[in-house]
């Protein structure tokens, strides 16, 4: 398995399309969950709309990512970019911080079935957090979900925004919500 990465760029749409697949990834979301303005109802978004949506952001080189590939078939992808990018994390108490202008998000994971467990979550990790830095970003932030108490791991479809061992491995520590289920890490440089 020869895996690389690369930032996301209009001409790779059909291999994010592709890999988000009919379903859209994760439930229908084509990486817009957290886009979403207030007032707005997932049930109305998700599905060909996010797809609609992502596919506009993504032309106009707004929407940041990094796609993993197997050889030319697209396996993975992080998504990343200015926290102000993601309206619905400043609606979640949990998430609030004092700095959300400086801080760039790096907010979901999606790694195909066949694909998972293999390292391509840290390899995206990495590449998401070099890219922040040539972007100019001091402050990388993720939101991971917190480990289960009996010590099991989280199903992939649970683990969307990514685990506190992934951003830990990375240098990431927890700064927000130590032990709510919704947490806050970060990484400055």
């Amino acid at each position: 398995m020869d895996i690389t990465t690369r930032e996301l760029t209009p001409d790779l749409w059909p291999a994010l399309e592709q890999l988000f697949g009919a379903r859209g990834a994760c439930g229908g979301c084509c990486c817009m969950s957290w886009r979403t303005a207030k007032g707005e109802r997932w049930d109305d978004i998700k599905g060909e709309e996010a797809r609609r949506r992502m596919a506009f952001m993504v032309a106009q080189g707004t929407a940041m990512g990094i796609l993993a590939f197997d050889g030319d078939r697209p396996v993975g992808w992080c998504a990343f970019g200015p926290r102000r990018g993601y309206a619905k994390l400043d609606r979640a108490p949990s998430f609030a911080c004092d700095d959300a202008d400086q801080v760039w998000s790096i907010p979901c994971f999606f790694v195909a079935r066949a694909h998972q467990g293999k390292g391509i979550g840290r390899k995206l990790l990495a590449h998401a957090v070099a890219a922040i830095k040539a972007h100019g970003g001091h402050i990388a932030e993720g939101y991971p979900v917190k480990p289960p108490g009996d010590g099991k791991p989280l199903p992939a479809a649970f683990s969307w925004t990514g685990t506190r061992s992934l951003f830990a491995s990375a240098g990431f520590e927890v700064v927000g919500n130590h032990d709510g289920g919704k947490q806050r890490v970060r990484l400055t440089f």
